[in-house]
C-alpha cells in the first residue's frame, strides 16, 4: 500500500477552502478540488472518501486554526473579561465562515458534533485555567459538589448555546457568573 504525502493532503485542503472561500460551499466537490490542485480527480480519493469528508476535516482544521489564534486574542486580566472576548471571538468567527462549514456537514454531522465536543474540552481545560488565575474568584464557592470542571462545562454548554441561537451579546450571562464565583461587592461591576 503506498504511503499517503501529508502535503498533499494540505494541498488538497487549502484548494478545498479557497473554493470555499470564493466560490461557496457548495461549489466544494471531489473535480473542483481536484483541478484547483492541480491532479486527477481519482487522487483525491486516496485521501477523502467524499465532499462530506473533505468539510469535516476543512472544519476541524479551522476549529484548530481558531482555538490557536485565540490564545493570543484574550488578554483580558479577569475571568469574566476573557470569557466576554472568548464569546465575541468565537461569534465571530461562526459568523465569518465556520457556521457555513459546520451547517455543510449533512452526512457526517454526527462526526462533526464529536469534533467539536474534543474543541469545548479543549476551551474547557482553559477556563479552568482562566479561573485559577483570577485571584478575585472566591476560593470558599468550590467543592466536591460544585467543582471548577462542572462550572467549566456549564459555562461552555451555554455559551454554545448562546453561539447557536446568535445572541447579540452574553451580558446577563456574565452576570450569573459574577454572582456565582466572586464575593458579594465583586458581582456589581
Amino acid at each position: 500500500m503506498r504511503k499517503k504525502d501529508d502535503t498533499l493532503r494540505d494541498t488538497l485542503l487549502n484548494s478545498a477552502q479557497s473554493i470555499a472561500d470564493t466560490e461557496g460551499i457548495e461549489a466544494v466537490n471531489i473535480r473542483s478540488i481536484a483541478k484547483k490542485a492541480g491532479i486527477a480527480s481519482g487522487t483525491v480519493y486516496n485521501y477523502f472518501s467524499n465532499k462530506d469528508e473533505i468539510l469535516l476535516a476543512l472544519t476541524e482544521e479551522y476549529w484548530k486554526q481558531t482555538l490557536q489564534e485565540m490564545k493570543t486574542e484574550i488578554t483580558a486580566d479577569s475571568f469574566c473579561g476573557q470569557l466576554q472576548q472568548i464569546f465575541y471571538y468565537l461569534k465571530e468567527r461562526i459568523d465569518q465562515s465556520a457556521g457555513k462549514l459546520m451547517n455543510s456537514l449533512g452526512n457526517v454531522e454526527m462526526a462533526g458534533q464529536a469534533n467539536m465536543a474534543s474543541m469545548q474540552s479543549v476551551l474547557e481545560t482553559a477556563l479552568i485555567r482562566s479561573m485559577e488565575q483570577d485571584a478575585d474568584i472566591r476560593k470558599d464557592v468550590w467543592d466536591e459538589t460544585f467543582t471548577k470542571e462542572q462550572f467549566a462545562r456549564f459555562i461552555m454548554m451555554n455559551m454554545m448555546m448562546l453561539l447557536k441561537t446568535h445572541a447579540p451579546d452574553i451580558t446577563f450571562f456574565i452576570r450569573i457568573i459574577k454572582r456565582t464565583i466572586y464575593q458579594y461587592s465583586e458581582y456589581d461591576r
